[in-house]
């Protein structure tokens, strides 16, 4: 008998990362830091906050480092405790507290459709969510949390999306909505198309790395060819899902950065230590100091535009749950 309560999450994190080389020659790229935290940390703790138990990663080779994060460090304790340093070791020993995180290998590079699939047997016959460590989410309310409520309500799976240029939409998978007279901002998905060209994409509202997904997905992608870079994708699987029963698409409430991409990684490392009170004000006058230098230098820096990858849901309000 299939259960309705969600309680577990995967993160996938088999990726190369070769956006960010050399840096993630040696070192997985959730493991780069955003301010003085690692990027995945972000995305367990978002998955935390929403309520989630239980955590299974998706890892591939070379990612070793992740596992040793979310460890305890007693070698480490020990040090901070004998320093007298009780506010870092209280910091440390929270890290290995956050949750029961599992790990998995994902023993070739499939696509994202396969390593959910690398999780079957951890998810059972349980909803389960998904969350990519690559889009890092801003909000009052957690995204994943506000994915919950929905799915709380309706009984279905729900995919987070966003509105985004339309030179933009071959990046994604875009849905082809259903309005619904009840809401703005909900939608039920009739069709999925991975990476669409420009000017074949059936609307502008891509799917962003939160989801909320029933087991039957499993049987579906056992079964499913590769798709768009001859990968297994988890778009291809859900929009035979929605084939099957209603699935649903939320604009979510709150800011996104991809920091999977070198200027999203810059303006959430920016946002997030402009939000950190130990650090804002100072860090807020060095770039006031360093845009006033290049203006005087002749050059053409505009600090109220941004040529980056942060994208905007519904509202943007300022996180709390962090």
């Amino acid at each position: 008998m299939q259960k309705n309560e969600v309680r577990k999450a995967i993160i996938p994190a088999a990726g190369w990362g070769t956006r960010f080389l050399p840096a993630t020659k040696a070192q997985p790229k959730e493991m780069l830091p955003i301010v003085d935290k690692p990027a995945i940390q972000y995305t367990v703790e978002e998955a935390v906050a929403s309520g989630i138990e239980d955590i299974i990663i998706v890892t591939g080779r070379n990612k070793r480092a992740i596992e040793d994060h979310f460890d305890r460090a007693l070698e480490l304790e020990i040090i901070l405790k004998e320093k007298g340093q009780e506010e870092l070791l209280h910091l440390i020993e929270d890290i290995s507290n956050l949750v029961d995180i599992h790990y998995v290998r994902q023993k070739e590079a499939l696509g994202l459709g396969h390593a959910v699939y690398c999780a079957r047997k951890f998810i059972g016959d349980e909803p389960f969510a998904v969350l990519l460590g690559d889009d890092l989410i801003d909000a009052q309310v957690p995204c994943l949390r506000q994915l919950l409520d929905i799915y709380e309500e309706r009984r279905a799976p729900v995919l987070a999306i966003q509105q985004v240029p339309e030179e933009d939409v071959s990046r994604y998978g875009i849905i082809r909505p259903a309005a619904l007279e009840d809401s703005a901002s909900l939608f039920r998905v009739e069709d999925l198309v991975e990476k669409p060209a420009v000017g074949e994409a059936p609307s502008r509202y891509a799917v962003i790395g939160r989801y909320i997904i029933t087991p039957e997905i499993f049987d579906i992608i056992e079964t499913l060819p590769p798709g768009a870079g001859g990968e297994i994708q988890l778009t291809d699987a859900l929009c035979r899902l929605a084939k099957r029963r209603p699935i649903y698409a939320y604009l979510f409430s709150g800011e996104r950065y991809d920091v999977g991409d070198k200027l999203g990684f810059l303006e959430a490392t920016v946002k997030f230590a402009l939000g950190r009170p130990e650090l804002g004000r100072s860090f807020l006058g060095f770039l006031r100091k360093l845009v006033l230098e290049n203006h005087e230098d002749g050059g053409e820096m505009d600090a109220g535009e941004s040529g980056g990858r942060s994208q905007q849901g519904a509202a943007v309000p300022p996180a709390r749950w962090r």
